[in-house]
């Protein structure tokens, strides 16, 4: 068993279950998304991100472009959630947060659904 891969797989992996558990929950609702967990989902993509530049080959470009654009997702949904956090404000922009958040998330399904693909296609 190769521990890189099993480090790439399991930051990739959390990196999805932790933008899920942030976005699921009534858009509307500020209680239902907390923004420990929104950082919490930063910093793990930020490590995904990292962890994906060595990959020289196409799949692995793809790989990088998905983790750059949650990572874009994800900090400016932090900036704005920070931005608004507390104020009366928040309930009328947490659905923006909240959609920033389900952009970042489809792009970590990509980045999960490319490394099943690519799981599957190794050959022995």
């Amino acid at each position: 068993m190769n521990l890189e891969k099993v480090v790439f797989g399991f930051f990739i992996v959390l990196a999805l279950s932790l933008n899920y558990g942030f976005f699921i929950g009534d858009v509307d609702n500020p209680a239902h998304h907390h923004p420990y967990e929104l950082y919490a989902a930063i910093i793990v993509n930020l490590i995904a991100t990292v962890l994906k530049f060595g990959d020289r080959t196409q799949i692995g470009a793809v790989h990088l472009a998905t983790s750059l654009v949650a990572d874009l997702h994800l900090i400016a949904a932090a900036i704005l959630y920070a931005s608004v956090s507390d104020t009366p404000d928040e309930v009328i922009m947490i659905n923006h947060v909240v959609s920033l958040s389900g952009g970042a998330l489809l792009a970590n399904i990509v980045s999960v659904v490319l490394l099943i693909a690519e799981t599957i296609s190794l050959r022995r």
